[in-house]
């Protein structure tokens, strides 16, 4: 019953979440060029970041094996 219960929730939250694509499209459809770049420039700063972490984190991983292994 309770996994009948999740799936039917993350089902239902899932559906919620994805209408905020749409909310975007259309503010971006309704603005200026400007108002479109600004949000196109804004969604790729904010996804560099996590990759900058990520390339960070395996840079000391590596850096820490290799010490080790001398």
């Amino acid at each position: 019953m309770k996994k009948t219960l999740l799936f039917f929730t993350l089902l239902f939250i899932s559906q919620l979440t994805s209408a905020q694509c749409a909310m975007c499209k259309a503010v971006v459809e309704s603005g200026d060029l400007s108002e479109a770049e600004g949000l196109n420039s804004g969604i790729l700063y904010l996804m560099v970041f996590p990759y900058i972490l990520v390339g960070v984190l395996l840079y000391f991983i590596i850096k820490k094996k290799f010490k080790q292994k001398n």
